[in-house]
């Protein structure tokens, strides 16, 4: 992207994927709306602010101005809502952090990466549209579907059992603290403490 970070007074854009809707309230593919609720209570941020096809907030986390977003575009179409936010605030991909879901990794298990591919998830597939690849990311495992043949739309559009639920939420934190490190520019020791 061709942005200057930072000219608009926000540092990072942090985005937690999901879809709005009731309906999909805590679903696994709303881990990534989820995990976003939790730091901005962590970080005292309200992300109620209708504006750039989403729910934002800005706040100020370990030095940092950050706005954080919650696109509510459903999930394919999430990379306009983050576009849009980076576009007004001046943020360059790699000041982009997004939390998502990831269906390859077992409920309670986190990955970061600095960039890469879509690995098949629709929302990734549409920020990289929109911004380009080079965007670090946290994902959050929700585990994988229970047979080869189980929809998977339905199985991401479903709620995790309880124990996946607890496993899936008590690394909340960890993504929150991974956030911050990566802010910091410690992404290596953010990746040696929580990957896995």
């Amino acid at each position: 992207m061709f942005f200057k970070t930072g000219q608009s007074g926000a540092e990072f854009l942090i985005a937690g994927l999901g879809n709005p809707g009731k309906q999909y309230e805590h679903t696994r593919h709303n881990a990534g709306f989820d995990a976003l609720d939790y730091c901005a209570r962590e970080w005292g941020v309200s992300v109620t602010r209708a504006k750039f096809d989403a729910l934002t907030g800005t706040g100020t986390v370990g030095g940092h101005k950050v706005v954080l977003l919650k696109p509510q575009t459903f999930m394919n179409l999430s990379g306009e809502a983050v576009r849009k936010a980076a576009a007004f605030y001046r943020i360059d991909a790699p000041h982009i952090i997004v939390l998502f879901d990831d269906i390859s990794l077992a409920p309670g298990k986190l990955r970061l990466r600095k960039e890469g591919s879509a690995g098949g998830h629709n929302g990734i597939k549409s920020i990289i549209a929109a911004v380009g690849q080079d965007f670090p990311r946290v994902k959050i495992g929700v585990g994988q579907k229970p047979h080869p043949q189980y929809d998977l739309a339905d199985w991401v559009l479903s709620r995790p059992a309880p124990d996946d639920r607890a496993a899936i939420e008590a690394r909340f934190a960890d993504a929150a603290r991974a956030v911050e490190l990566i802010m910091d520019g410690k992404f290596t020791l953010a990746q040696s403490r929580y990957n896995g």
